[in-house]
């Protein structure tokens, strides 16, 4: 049983992936039958690029995952309205993207009186420039998280106008068409703000690395050790 079900996600999986309009048009079709195997293939399909999208607009991790949540659950629940203008993917990054959007706008209202003040919770994602390989030495697995951290940064940084549209573009690989599309802009206007977030993001980067230099090449740690103990090995100073 375990291993039809396993059989049938990857099936499910691959048509997400399949540009044939026919395999996606199938896979929702089941998604609103509510089967369980491919409303799962179609999240585990989108999740990265609408987790990205969304953390661009709120830009916090914990934010974005709710918004990702409550998104999720219009999109499944107006799937049988989906007409197909679009693909389910660009279809399901708008409805994040409104939803983030009204996350945005809910923040500028007068909060509501509070007893106790909201506690802020860490959101259990990677980010996004870790490739996802084993990393063994601890010393180069700082060095990625401390990467990750700058750029993070760095985008948030940006203007809202700029950072979306560098999220979708550079980091999600978006067409130019599609970003247009999707935020309601000119072609010729998501081509000129991504040149200007690469502008910014690299002025921003130079501001947050340069006091780091001091600290570029390191060798300690385990790397360290390994080589006194090399050395110390073929001088035969070891018992």
């Amino acid at each position: 049983m375990y291993v039809w079900v396993l059989e049938d996600a990857v099936m499910a999986q691959t048509q997400v992936k399949s540009s044939g309009n026919s395999a996606e048009a199938e896979l929702i079709r089941r998604a609103v039958r509510k089967e369980e195997v491919a409303v799962r293939a179609i999240i585990k399909a989108n999740n990265r690029r609408l987790y990205r999208v969304a953390r661009s607009i709120v830009r916090d991790d914990g934010e974005a995952e709710d918004v990702l949540q409550e998104a999720y659950l219009r999109g499944f629940s107006a799937l049988a309205e989906f007409r197909g203008d679009s693909s389910l993917a660009t279809w399901l990054t708008r409805i994040v993207r409104n939803e983030a959007l009204q996350r945005l706008r809910r923040r500028t209202e007068p909060p509501a009186a509070q007893i106790d003040p909201p506690q802020t919770r860490e959101a259990q994602v990677i980010p996004f420039p870790l490739s996802g390989q084993k990393l063994v030495d601890p010393e180069c697995a700082m060095a990625q998280r401390e990467i990750s951290r700058l750029l993070e940064r760095a985008i948030d940084e940006l203007p809202d106008e700029f950072r979306t549209v560098l999220v979708a573009r550079v980091i999600e690989e978006m067409s130019i068409e599609e970003t247009a599309d999707l935020l309601e802009l000119r072609p010729e206007t998501v081509k000129t703000r991504l040149h200007r977030a690469r502008r910014l993001l690299k002025a921003k980067l130079a501001d947050h690395i340069g006091p780091l230099f001091s600290d570029v090449f390191p060798f300690d740690g385990q790397r360290c050790e390994r080589m006194t103990h090399a050395v110390v090995k073929r001088l035969k100073l070891g018992s």
